[in-house]
């Protein structure tokens, strides 16, 4: 007894020492902290009240140009109480994964409506859009085959094909000619998946999809599409970019997520069955993840009816960011290739891009701060974003105080 209790006492006096090790090298990271002393910290903001327009953060009324819901729909009414109906009848939860009991008939009607809005086969819907990517893009190819991405995409692709063992083949942003480079160096019989953002998320300009599928057909590749930022923006009844180039049916997969326009919470893969049937059995964060709850997926179903019925949304969507876009280059801002409602103002300056981003906090104006390692130290930038139930009026007040701190800072004449 004696023996093996101090063999046992050894072993957590290890434990003990491996946890203050590891302890003793993340307290080497220090950067939260100096920001934090310097009072510009811009994280974890707690908002009191709903996703809006306007938003109360520490009592105080603030204007949002931080959300991704460029659809407005984040507090829509339908939307609410299509959740609670969903809640009354299924619960709260599904307390399981769609591969063994967490599929709900609810989860099949979205997949079937989703797959005929988009204009696919078939869908599968996962927990969370950031699973669909990490799951979609480690699974698809072997380790003779090849992906191809854009320096841009989302960090979710990126994760995805980093756990695949294909070779993995990077381009210059939204450059065909680097495109083609990598294509030229993949054996011709191999799969051969370009995976790009629809929209990308930081700088707000559009993948160049007509080229992409030239290029595809050209070696024969397969393309996958990143619309988490397309849909309700781009495309008839806010159905995306593939969409609105007319080209669907040319690109392989289509991702979306619940997170941004359609208000709730999760994401889909739209493809042919032939895809699906092998991503059901083989992709880890669909197989290993509890299913999306009743309330989300009936949020989105609702969302959906919205999008399809309420055309002028969208519309006044682009009617607002075509009048932002206009204020902010009157303005003299440097707003990059945006051609969206992801508006990038550049400030190219970690700190800096922290202080100000403090200072429209405090003039009342939310929106995001992108610094490195998310884009190098010479590119930083804020990003303001903007939904379809903005009003005018909000964004000139916006475009009036950002011009304010701006020139505080010698950004803009």
């Amino acid at each position: 007894m004696s023996v093996s209790h101090s063999v046992a006492t050894k072993i957590k006096q290890l434990l003990k020492l491996k946890m203050k090790l590891l302890q003793e090298k993340l307290s080497r990271y220090q950067e939260p902290q100096k920001f934090k002393q310097a009072g510009i910290y811009p994280y974890f903001r707690a908002i009191a009240s709903e996703q809006d327009t306007e938003v109360i953060i520490k009592g105080k009324r603030v204007l949002m140009f931080g959300s991704n819901c460029y659809s407005g729909l984040v507090n829509h009414p339908k939307i609410k109480q299509a959740a609670l109906e969903a809640i009354k009848k299924y619960g709260t939860g599904c307390a399981g994964s769609p591969f063994l009991n967490g599929t709900l008939d609810v989860h099949k009607d979205l997949e079937r409506r989703l797959a005929k809005y988009i204009g696919k086969e078939d869908v599968m819907i996962y927990s969370t859009g950031f699973g669909v990517n990490l799951g979609v893009v480690s699974t698809l190819t072997g380790r003779e085959d090849y992906i191809l991405w854009d320096e841009q995409d989302h960090a979710s692709i990126i994760e995805g094909r980093r756990l695949s063992f294909s070779n993995s083949l990077k381009y210059k942003h939204n450059d065909m000619a680097s495109l083609e480079a990598q294509l030229k160096k993949c054996e011709p019989d191999r799969v051969k998946l370009i995976v790009t953002d629809g929209v990308f998320s930081m700088e707000g300009d559009v993948c160049k999809l007509p080229d992409i599928v030239d290029l595809a057909h050209k070696y024969d590749a397969s393309i996958m599409v990143d619309e988490a930022h397309g849909i309700g923006v781009f495309g008839k009844g806010g159905r995306g970019v593939c969409d609105h180039f007319g080209l669907t049916k040319e690109v392989d997969l289509i991702m979306g997520t619940f997170s941004k326009s359609f208000a709730s919470l999760g994401g889909f893969i739209a493809t042919d069955e032939v895809i699906t049937n092998f991503l059901r059995h083989h992709s880890r964060s669909y197989i290993f993840t509890a299913s999306i709850t009743p309330a989300s997926t009936a949020a989105v179903g609702a969302a959906l009816d919205i999008l399809e019925s309420e055309p002028e949304r969208q519309q006044h969507l682009w009617d607002i960011t075509n009048y932002a876009l206009e204020g902010f280059k009157e303005m003299g801002c440097e707003i990059g290739n945006t051609e969206t409602p992801i508006i990038p103002l550049y400030i190219r300056d970690n700190y800096l891009t922290f202080l100000i981003t403090t200072e429209l906090l405090e003039e009342g104006i939310f929106v995001n701060p992108v610094v490195s390692p998310a884009v190098s130290p010479t590119d930083t930038l804020i990003r303001f974003s903007l939904m379809a139930t903005h009003t005018q009026e909000q964004v000139t007040e916006a475009l009036e105080k950002i011009q304010k701190v701006f020139r505080r800072h010698k950004l803009i004449p």
